[in-house]
């Protein structure tokens, strides 16, 4: 079943005198939504006892909980020996997920860099081969490890390069931001068949088993000449992209994704929006 739920925590669950992980779930069950994503962008953290708390009260609650590993992962950096670090830097993520009863880690593919872009994505490609072969060693397989589609021209990330590191192994399951989408391809996603064309390309390479995995990040994110600049919240009537016409897409291709919104601060107000209007489509 399609599934709705912020990232992090809101400016409203701050202002309400919450600040813990476990008073997280209640409040997004609350809300009337179902999922939540941990986010470990500035480094793995947390305890083992407290991943294992949030974990249980994200599971009393009913909500399934998903993690975003460290910002800072590039797997096309030339030297081997920060490759490692970046490898290290999703495991962990990974082992954290697990105590928290996390099905899925989302992470940041790579940076170009000075490279060719060709020569960025190939090493990638190749380090995600090795990223595999970790995961396995380490008994993580039951994971979804999800490269997410970036916002930034300088970053790797596009559709089609997602795409391509998700054919490797079925561990790999494409994490989808639509905001990043919209702003590296200045203002793209506008009508259903935007969407349409993208999560079809993505169905007929993938298959639609691993497309029945989809994670999705959406919301509304300023952007240059160079893609993203900064996220906003739906109120925004100037950037897009608009949440109804990929609602009407995922009806028509009878998609049930993870969708998690990141509006800045109004996250949790925002999800809910979300899943309003998908359930108003007949």
């Amino acid at each position: 079943m399609i599934k709705f739920g912020p990232s992090g925590n809101s400016e409203a669950f701050a202002l309400a005198g919450y600040s813990t992980g476990e008073q997280a779930a209640d409040w997004v069950k609350n809300m009337g939504l179902d999922c939540f994503e941990y986010s470990f962008g500035r480094g793995v953290n947390l305890s083992d006892g407290r991943a294992e708390s949030i974990g249980a009260a994200f599971a009393r609650a009913g909500v399934e909980i998903s993690v975003h590993a460290p910002y800072y992962i590039n797997l096309a950096n030339p030297d081997e020996e920060a490759a490692e670090k970046s490898f290290g830097y999703i495991l962990a993520s990974a082992k954290k997920g697990a105590l928290m009863g996390a099905k899925r880690v989302v992470f940041h593919p790579a940076s170009q860099g000075k490279a060719a872009r060709e020569e960025a994505v190939s090493l990638t490609a190749e380090r995600l081969l090795r990223l595999r072969e970790l995961i396995y060693e380490q008994g993580l397989e039951d994971i979804a490890f999800c490269p997410e589609t970036m916002g930034k021209l300088g970053q790797i990330g596009t559709i089609e390069e997602i795409t391509r590191f998700c054919e490797t192994d079925r561990v790999f399951v494409p994490a989808v931001d639509f905001g990043h989408v919209n702003a590296r391809e200045q203002g793209s996603l506008k009508t259903e068949e935007d969407y349409l064309s993208r999560l079809t390309y993505m169905t007929e390479r993938l298959g639609r088993e691993k497309m029945a995995r989809l994670h999705i990040h959406f919301s509304k994110i300023e952007y240059t000449e160079k893609g993203e600049k900064r996220h906003l919240t739906f109120e925004d009537e100037k950037y897009g992209p608009e949440f109804l016409p990929l609602a009407k897409a995922l009806k028509k291709l009878n998609l049930e994704p993870y969708i998690v919104c990141e509006s800045a601060g109004t996250q949790d107000k925002d999800a809910l929006e979300m899943k309003k209007i998908y359930f108003s489509l007949s």
